[in-house]
């Protein structure tokens, strides 16, 4: 009897890390230190002596059951920008700029090029957020994962100046509120999503003409990483006094979390187009208004509160960085909260 014979392939381990450093290697910064393998990552904090007072931001998240989309069309180049995007979105809002990341792959069976090809897009995550990819961690679990199965989750950090922390406190009535489009569903609802839609290759596979795609290609669109887009509104002198990841919960709870006492927003929901897949399933599951607000992004995968004269430098910063924004509302006086209107 040996670990091979009780489900755990050593071998497989050492495989799989040789197939993912060349994945790894696309997003060193300067400030690692030494390479994969060892039983920790290091980075020098050597680039953020320079700030008067240095703040770290950390954020952590996983897939969640998209994965099962990913399962099913036997596709998983991209849902590791889903991990990293989750986190280093969060980090961004927040003010940061993130550094560093790592991941933990949990699987039922550790077949080296399906784990080399699930770092291969937590490394372009990383790349399109501009932080190493540090380390992490593939556990195979036999008895407790199907072999064909594997969850993923990861965790960033980062760092600001605490005067460039974004916490709100900035925020006031007259502010207005610019939403970042989204690329699609991102990474929550999917267990609403895989209650919509029948869970099949097949129509996953199957052309949806109001989609302009297959289901599936809409589905596994990966979430976007608003990271240069943040950053290029700073570097264009922009104040952001909040700022909100649409997430799960949607609307309803994630506005919410970027507000002050005394300060609602005001969302009018006609500002933007909202994409047809938001609009597919609502129609095709009897979803009302409410609940889809409720879950999903709906079209805007990051919410910005500037003052006024800030509107058209923030969204030409954005436009600069490669993404689409648009005006969808303001802040007013009031008990907190949101209206959507």
């Amino acid at each position: 009897m040996d670990y091979r014979n009780s489900g755990v392939d050593i071998e497989a381990g050492y495989a799989s890390v040789e197939l993912m450093k060349q994945y790894v290697k696309r997003t060193l910064r300067p400030e690692v230190m030494g390479g994969i393998g060892g039983f920790s990552g290091a980075f020098s904090l050597a680039g953020i002596k320079n700030m008067e007072d240095p703040v770290l931001l950390s954020g952590t998240d996983g897939v969640g059951t998209k994965l099962k989309i990913a399962f099913l069309l036997d596709r998983h180049d991209t849902i590791g920008i889903d991990c990293v995007a989750m986190c280093v979105n969060d980090v961004a809002c927040a003010g940061g700029e993130p550094l560093f990341f790592l991941d933990y792959i949990a699987c039922g069976k550790n077949v080296p090029e399906k784990i080399a090809t699930i770092v291969s897009g937590v490394a372009e995550g990383c790349v399109q957020a501009g932080c190493a990819l540090v380390g992490g961690e593939t556990a195979e679990h036999p008895g407790l994962m199907p072999e064909d199965e594997y969850d993923l989750a990861g965790f960033s950090v980062g760092a600001c100046d605490r005067k460039d922390l974004i916490t709100g406190e900035e925020l006031k009535p007259g502010d207005v509120l610019i939403g970042i489009a989204s690329s699609g569903v991102h990474s929550n609802g999917f267990s609403l999503v895989r209650n919509i839609f029948e869970m099949s290759r097949e129509n996953l596979t199957r052309f949806y003409p109001e989609l302009g795609a297959t289901l599936g290609e809409v589905l596994l669109a990966p979430t976007r990483i608003y990271v240069k887009a943040l950053k290029s509104a700073k570097e264009a002198g922009v104040r952001i006094h909040a700022c909100s990841h649409i997430t799960g919960g949607g609307f309803y709870e994630n506005v919410p979390r970027m507000l002050k006492d005394g300060v609602r927003a005001e969302i009018r929901k006609d500002s933007y187009e909202v994409p047809a897949i938001f609009r597919l399933m609502a129609e095709k599951g009897e979803v009302s208004e409410h609940v889809m607000y409720n879950t999903f992004n709906m079209g805007v995968g990051m919410v910005v509160a500037v003052d006024p004269a800030d509107v058209e430098k923030t969204i030409e910063a954005f436009r600069a960085a490669g993404e689409k924004s648009f005006v969808i509302g303001e802040c007013k006086a009031g008990e907190k909260g949101v209206d959507l209107c």
